[in-house]
């Protein structure tokens, strides 16, 4: 089971993800309006990525921008279990044990105290996540069980991988649920809101396009608008 999980399985999850993420990429490329987005963004590029490349550095720090300063305590918990959810997985000692085997590259591990520390910021980050969209109605209103389900999947690799690398009771079952959470996460990230880690940067981008040539930012250089 676990050479098949760690070798077909994780092939398979990997293929998912980078195809299914590429083709939200070129679709959301490809939906942006004609009229009011790419006649603009093709013959004032320079204005358009420089505007865009702005957005995106400054929302990419914590009190960046001024709604990451309006409240300081959800952007700390939103940059504490981000950066945790990218660093741990991608600089775990055993993770990368995993890619030197099995397609011979690696990267710089993390310590086994550094990656315990960004594991439980991210499961406590979770947990605070879920109880703000039960605790504040503005964020509960627009709340449903899809919300809930997608910390579950975010946080259960985490859990799982937690108790695997303290060999917890059961430490074989553990390991298995760990890998299997992780290669489900990977394969729903292009089909569900976690697609934002990539979209994120377009989504920024396209506001930083808009408010670099639309909405003032060609004020005095013939724009039409």
């Amino acid at each position: 089971m676990y050479e098949f999980l760690t070798g077909p399985l994780l092939w398979f999850s990997f293929a998912v993800f980078f195809i299914g993420v590429t083709v939200r990429v070129v679709r959301y490329i490809r939906g942006l309006n004609w009229q009011m987005d790419r006649v603009a963004y093709r013959p004032h590029f320079a204005y358009g990525m420089k505007g865009a490349l702005r957005s995106v550095f400054f929302w990419l720090f914590p009190f960046g921008t001024r709604s990451w300063r309006v409240k300081p305590g959800m952007t700390i918990l939103f940059f504490c279990f981000h950066i945790g959810l990218l660093v741990t997985p991608a600089f775990l000692l055993a993770h990368n044990i995993i890619l030197k085997s099995r397609w011979g590259i690696s990267l710089p591990t993390l310590s086994g105290a550094t990656a315990d520390i960004l594991t439980i910021i991210v499961i406590v980050s979770v947990l605070f996540l879920a109880l703000r969209r039960i605790a504040y109605s503005e964020v509960r209103i627009v709340t449903t069980a899809y919300d809930y389900l997608l910390l579950a999947i975010a946080v259960a690799p985490f859990i799982t991988g937690f108790l695997a690398s303290h060999q917890a009771s059961g430490y074989p079952f553990w390991l298995l649920a760990h890998i299997i959470t992780g290669e489900i996460m990977l394969i729903v990230i292009p089909f569900t809101k976690l697609s934002h880690v990539v979209l994120f940067f377009l989504v920024r981008g396209q506001l930083g396009m808009d408010y670099g040539i639309k909405r003032g930012g060609m004020r005095g250089k013939s724009l039409a608008w």
